[in-house]
């Protein structure tokens, strides 16, 4: 697992002025502010799934014509095209230091676009910290629209066959009345009974967060995204925005979802009886045809400085 932020920024040329043009979320286009051009890509709605093995196997150059810019304030690492200036960080807005380097590692394969401007990210924000009693009066005032910037965030997803062998010991607890020579009481009893058998279950799109941008606990929040939107991977949705390289890789990330997915089967598997307590539950299982996805996801994040933090 790497111990750094790594971020890209994408620029397209404008064909008419050379200035550099802009992911439009609105028009789902590129458009170029210096001149007004407007200039539609094709949009691959067609995603495919990969091996999960061959992606353990692999590791590609992400960008060899690339500028790793360090921020000397909170640590992010920023990678530029690198014929660009990156200005300033997208997290603290500190200027850059210049270190030049080649990102390593998988290439994404999906995006989630943009689909609102930063204005209207501006206008959510504002009804958000309206809603925060603690949050400082200043920054409620001074919010400002130069102060969000688009964020692309990593993720892996998983999809999976699995196929579960289980066996275990459940309880469910009853109460009788009891005669004694003292009166009636009520005892407390437990009947418990052993289970087993198999469980077939199909995973799809199991989200394991990659960055510390966007924690898991934050993705879960905010999932699902509007599958309808996903789209092949293209430099272009990128034009204009940052977008952060993963730092949790695929190895790791699948460790996690096979976590999740396990949990998941408990409960499923449990959910076919009646019990209120479990005396052990041992699940075994395999995993078939699994598939991942790199996908970024549009994030805006906001920056303000309070009290020189």
């Amino acid at each position: 697992m790497e111990d750094k932020k790594e971020i890209v920024a994408e620029f397209i040329k404008c064909e008419n002025c050379g200035a550099n043009m802009q992911f439009n979320p609105e028009t789902q286009t590129l458009y170029c502010d210096s001149c007004g051009t407007l200039k539609d890509f094709e949009k691959d709605r067609q995603v495919q799934e990969l091996a999960i093995s061959e992606a353990f196997e692999n590791e590609e150059i992400y960008d060899k014509e690339a500028s790793v810019y360090t921020c000397s304030n909170c640590g992010a690492s920023v990678v530029v095209s690198s014929d660009e200036v990156a200005s300033e960080c997208p997290f603290c807005s500190t200027p850059f230091v210049v270190k030049n380097s080649d990102l390593r590692g998988l290439k994404p394969n999906a995006v989630y676009p943009f689909t609102f401007t930063k204005d209207k990210a501006l206008e959510i924000a504002k009804k958000n910290v309206k809603k925060r009693l603690f949050c400082p009066r200043k920054f409620k005032k001074e919010i400002k629209a130069d102060s969000i910037k688009g964020l692309y965030v990593p993720c892996f997803t998983f999809d999976s066959n699995t196929v579960s062998v289980y066996h275990g010991r459940i309880g469910k607890t009853h109460t009788r009345t009891v005669r004694t020579r003292n009166g009636t009481h009520t005892q407390t009893y437990t009947v418990w009974r052993n289970i087993s058998g198999t469980f077939n279950k199909f995973f799809d799109d199991i989200t394991i967060a990659t960055s510390s941008v966007l924690s898991q606990k934050i993705l879960n929040k905010i999932a699902p995204f509007n599958r309808e939107t996903l789209a092949v991977y293209d430099k272009s949705y990128l034009s204009g925005y940052f977008a952060s390289h993963y730092e949790k890789d695929i190895k790791t990330s699948w460790t996690e979802a096979k976590d999740v997915i396990s949990a998941t089967l408990r409960r499923n598997i449990l959910s076919q009886y009646s019990y209120d307590k479990v005396d052990y539950l041992n699940v075994s299982t395999t995993y078939n045809n699994t598939t991942y996805k790199y996908v970024l996801l549009p994030v805006y994040a906001l920056n303000f400085k309070y009290k020189n933090k």
